[in-house]
């Protein structure tokens, strides 16, 4: 009576491995999707450590090239030699996002104000909006250097392109700057309608996103009509996604991980995270003098949200520094865009 051979590893050995003879192009194709999609950055993370192949073609400079800015969010308790190296792995290989969270890292957490700027420079080089902005907020505050070292007219300009290519924040800003005559000529009318533009877009935002069912299950207070207006049309709307790198400047000083010096502080806008760079770099609200700004954009969202209830008139910030300060005329008024 014949028995059965067992199964023998050369056996198993034989049957095909198919990812084995997937071109390597296809790989990195199907990679660069997945890097582009990843909604954090522990799915990258997860694909470069499931075998050497992966790992190989992961690191590949057309996949880097491709990081999204979710991907690219790690966690300022997580910051680490190794995650500044793919960050500037990713800023080799071309990554625009890159180049601006890394330039934002450096300028504000690790102090390293030329590298920082010439980063985000590169990313503003190549229409980056949100890096065009962040350049506008350092000219118009002189951050990195002394008041004198401001140029509101570049100020203006680049948020004039950020506000071009789409950015709420410096549409906002400029439309300010115009009302307040500040680094440009004076125009109330013009400056007004930029200010509607900006809520004007931020009401699409929010209209596009009524659209989804699991949006209405989690923002209770959409009115009848279905749609949630902001709060410059007579009703409240959550506060907006804060962009990662942002995140991270709050969360790297909150947390102790980074040390404000002596006199400075911090944006009070939840969603901004920028510090100080020098004593009364930001300007205060006039009414209360309890919160400060690093522009009149951050002010507005801040006033929407959160400000607008809490402002109380009390006495002035200056007298009660007993008129101290190199920033004596930085002063923000305490109704802006809340009030259009």
């Amino acid at each position: 009576m014949s028995r059965k051979k067992p199964r023998t590893r050369s056996t198993l050995a034989e049957k095909p491995d198919l990812f084995d003879d997937l071109p390597d192009d296809l790989v990195v194709f199907i990679l660069c999707k997945l890097s582009a999609s990843a909604s954090r950055p522990s799915d990258l993370v997860g694909i470069l450590v499931t075998c050497k192949r992966l790992n190989r073609l992961g690191l590949h400079p057309l996949v880097l090239s491709k990081v999204g800015p979710k991907a690219l969010a790690m966690k300022a308790k997580n910051w680490s030699d190794s995650g500044h190296y793919f960050l500037k792995q990713c800023v080799d290989a071309g990554n625009v996002e890159a180049s601006y969270t890394l330039g934002m890292i450096r300028f504000y957490c690790l102090q390293n104000r030329g590298s920082g700027v010439s980063l985000m420079a590169k990313a503003a080089i190549k229409s980056h909006a949100p890096a065009l902005y962040s350049l506008a907020v350092i000219q118009f505050n002189g951050s990195g250097g002394s008041k004198s070292d401001k140029n509101l007219r570049a100020g203006v300009a680049l948020c004039g392109r950020a506000a071009f290519l789409g950015h709420v924040d410096a549409l906002r800003e400029l439309g300010h700057c115009l009302q307040d005559g500040y680094g440009a000529r004076q125009n109330i009318t013009q400056g007004r309608r930029l200010l509607v533009q900006a809520n004007a877009r931020e009401l699409a935002s929010v209209l596009r996103s009524c659209s989804s069912p699991t949006w209405h299950r989690s923002h209770p207070w959409v009115n009848s009509s279905g749609c949630g207006l902001l709060s410059d049309f007579g009703c409240d709307v959550p506060a907006r996604e804060v962009h990662p790198v942002n995140q991270f400047l709050k969360e790297w000083f909150v947390s102790g991980r980074g040390e404000l010096g002596q006199e400075l502080r911090m944006c009070s806008h939840s969603g901004c995270g920028r510090p100080e760079t020098r004593p009364h770099e930001f300007r205060r609200c006039s009414v209360c003098g309890t919160v400060n700004y690093c522009s009149r954009g951050c002010q507005a969202l801040d006033w929407k949200v959160r400000h607008k209830a809490e402002c109380v008139p009390m006495e002035r910030w200056l007298e009660a520094d007993g008129g101290g300060g190199d920033e004596v005329g930085d002063v923000v008024e305490g109704m802006v865009v809340g009030e259009i």
